[in-house]
């Protein structure tokens, strides 16, 4: 395994901030189940064949954190979004295109992420960022009747699941569908006996990652170690 380090690129999340990336590049052609694995305790993502980690020069604000599954107790506003969607059809797939997932993603990127370069996303894009991996991979579709309404990406891992991607109807107005997704993925992990659900990064500063510090325990980690946020967090709507 040789880990690369990227040029810097404007920051996602923070306004007027660089960011770089440290890039996992596997001895074989990808990274399988196993490795990626070792790599998502030790702070890595991945996007598609993609698995890298934040490694910013002047900034460590991006924080992974992880759901404590069976510590996990909703709040107010999660078991209202619990109960408005928990009769939705679930099914579980392998991944795969499907043209109505695609408008789905594209309606969603143009309402809710219209500033961004992911609103112009072509097919060839969208399958590279979400149907394209190297591991064991999922992906979950809500339906409220024959309506799709949601789409999840998810990744299987030894210890727990790993919420890659969610997308979903944008026309529903306080929804939550974004609590929902996290709310059955902790369900599935209950399910299938796995102790963590991985969320991806924190970032305090930003409003787009402050849905995830509403699903306590949470555990992030910092030098190495995962560890308990102490401060618990004031609720807020979705």
């Amino acid at each position: 395994m040789k880990l690369h380090i990227t040029e810097s690129y404007p920051c996602s999340y923070l306004s007027n901030q660089l960011a770089r990336s440290q890039i996992a590049v596997p001895d074989n052609a990808t990274v399988d189940t196993h490795t990626y694995a070792k790599l998502i305790q030790a702070g890595f993502r991945r996007s598609g064949y993609f698995v890298y980690r934040p490694n910013c020069e002047h900034c460590t604000a991006c924080v992974p954190v992880r759901i404590v599954v069976d510590q996990f107790v909703p709040n107010r506003t999660q078991r209202r979004a619990w109960k408005r969607h928990h009769d939705l059809r679930v099914n579980l797939h392998k991944l795969h295109f499907h043209p109505d997932h695609f408008r789905l993603y594209r309606r969603y990127q143009q309402k809710r992420h219209a500033l961004s370069e992911m609103s112009c996303d072509t097919h060839d894009q969208y399958c590279e960022f979400l149907l394209q991996s190297s591991i064991d991979s999922v992906l979950v579709t809500f339906h409220d009747k024959n309506r799709l309404q949601m789409v999840s990406i998810i990744d299987q891992l030894p210890d727990g699941l790993s919420s890659v991607y969610t997308f979903f109807d944008p026309d529903v107005s306080r929804a939550s569908f974004g609590t929902f997704s996290i709310l059955w993925q902790i369900h599935y992990c209950q399910l299938e006996k796995h102790p963590y659900l991985y969320l991806g990064y924190w970032i305090e500063e930003s409003r787009k990652m402050n849905y995830k510090a509403h699903f306590q325990p949470l555990q992030y980690l910092r030098q190495g170690h995962w560890s308990n946020i102490a401060e618990p967090i004031s609720e807020s709507h979705s």
